[in-house]
């Protein structure tokens, strides 16, 4: 009997399409220093991690827009920029840094994400990022 699992081949190309769709659909303008707007877009339990699973979620930056106080993640969290330039420092990672289309980064589990902001004041940003976490975890609290 041939069961289907989720391998890691799957997995990356649920991300792909994930990735894909954002690109379409194209950054959300938003009134400039606005925080940034989150949509879900894939949550699926990862049935060869027991009590684990993965999320995406885009997050899209207005001009000039920013994370209002430092915060961190649940389990891991890797970030791709999909438009525009984004400035990032997370706790574990050294100084900010500017990540631009088509960068990405990652966030171990345990960090502080110190800076999240767009670094145009007129254009807008978006991130697609992807967290690895318990199930049914809170993706991000405020604090450091």
């Amino acid at each position: 009997m041939i069961s289907a699992m989720v391998t890691p081949r799957r997995t990356l190309a649920a991300i792909s399409v994930v990735i894909a769709g954002a690109l379409f659909t194209g950054a959300i303008c938003r009134a400039a220093g606005e925080p940034p707007a989150v949509n879900r877009v894939l949550a699926e339990q990862l049935p060869n991690v027991p009590g684990k699973s993965l999320t995406a979620v885009t997050v899209t930056f207005s001009p000039g827009g920013k994370s209002s106080t430092p915060h961190h993640h649940a389990g891991s969290v890797f970030v791709y920029v999909l438009s525009g330039a984004v400035r990032s420092q997370i706790s574990t990672g050294g100084p900010a840094r500017v990540y631009k289309s088509g960068e990405s980064f990652f966030e171990p589990a345990g960090s502080a994400h110190l800076v999240s902001e767009n670094v145009s004041a007129t254009e807008p940003a978006s991130v697609l990022a992807v967290f690895v976490a318990d199930d049914g975890a809170q993706l991000t609290t405020a604090g450091e």
